[in-house]
């Protein structure tokens, strides 16, 4: 048996599995781990788990060992670094005049290289930029093109809820976000109120978008007229989070009709991953009242 912990080496990123080899870790914990770059300073999100050894996943990586207090002054050193590579980085935009905006800088724990994220309305040719840096801070010079979804992430701040952004709170990935998961959850296809701050479509979109999915393929249509409890009613709406259907009788009293009352639960759907549809897209006005008529 093999010992799977969880381990985040920034903020926001994707957790990656290591192999905890003989060492005894737990969430919080700081941890020195290989990856793709060279060693990094990371930190135990995912709680421990056993793995049978046969079913390991390939390539899985062994964490190096618990930080050290070395380690620490070594992380603190580069976040001073850091700012001081962010702050050239500027002026070198400015000095070659590039039409990009700076987001972030990573510098690897053990300073052999630093990634520059940033973002720009097309392809910039920044090969003279990477020469200055690479002069200017002697190390080598990655510089890497960033969506506005992963520009959200990593600045953070606050959400239409009022909340921190989920992107830059919890969630490791982005999965795609459709119009149609706001249609079918009845929300208003206005932009100002299904868009984040990053101007796409919000994540929150597809959390409880199965649970609609589910109940709208057994739920009658709004007006639609049936029989309940040898009474016709006239369906007038939806209590979703209660799995119910609303009605009303010929007398104008509201029933509440439990949505199993129409049939069982499908057992599948069609995945969310195949749907034709508009996905991560901006939508003006326009393009969203036509969506609503059809």
């Amino acid at each position: 048996m093999a010992m799977i912990v969880g381990v985040s080496i920034k903020q926001g990123t994707k957790i990656i599995s290591y192999d905890a080899d003989y060492l005894v870790l737990k969430l919080g914990d700081e941890v020195i781990v290989p990856t793709d770059k060279g060693i990094e300073f990371g930190r135990v999100v995912g709680a421990s788990r056993e793995i049978p050894d046969d079913k390991m996943p390939e390539g899985i990586k062994k964490v190096i060992r618990r930080a050290t207090d070395r380690d620490r002054q070594q992380q603190e050193r580069n976040k001073v670094r850091r700012e001081e590579a962010y702050k050239k980085c500027l002026e070198l935009i400015e000095k070659n005049q590039l039409p990009m905006k700076l987001v972030d800088v990573d510098y690897a724990f053990d300073g052999n290289s630093i990634t520059f994220y940033f973002t720009a309305e097309g392809r910039v040719d920044f090969r003279d930029l990477v020469k200055d840096l690479a002069s200017a801070l002697r190390t080598r010079i990655e510089l890497r093109q960033i969506g506005v979804r992963d520009e959200a992430r990593i600045i953070g701040g606050l959400g239409p809820c009022g909340r921190p952004l989920c992107c830059s709170l919890f969630l490791r990935q982005f999965d795609p976000v459709s119009i149609r998961m706001a249609k079918e959850q009845y929300l208003p296809l206005n932009p100002t109120k299904i868009s984040g701050v990053c101007g796409r479509l919000m994540c929150c979109l597809r959390y409880e978008y199965e649970v609609y999915r589910r109940f709208n393929r057994r739920a009658p249509q709004v007006g639609q007229k049936l029989e309940y409890r040898g009474n016709e009613v006239t369906v007038i709406g939806y209590e979703v989070v209660r799995d119910k259907v609303v009605a009303q009788d010929d007398l104008g009293e509201k029933l509440y009709i439990p949505i199993d009352f129409f049939g069982e639960e499908p057992e599948e759907l069609e995945p969310i991953e195949e749907m034709e549809d508009l996905l991560e897209e901006d939508l003006s006005e326009r393009e969203l009242d036509e969506l609503s008529e059809e």
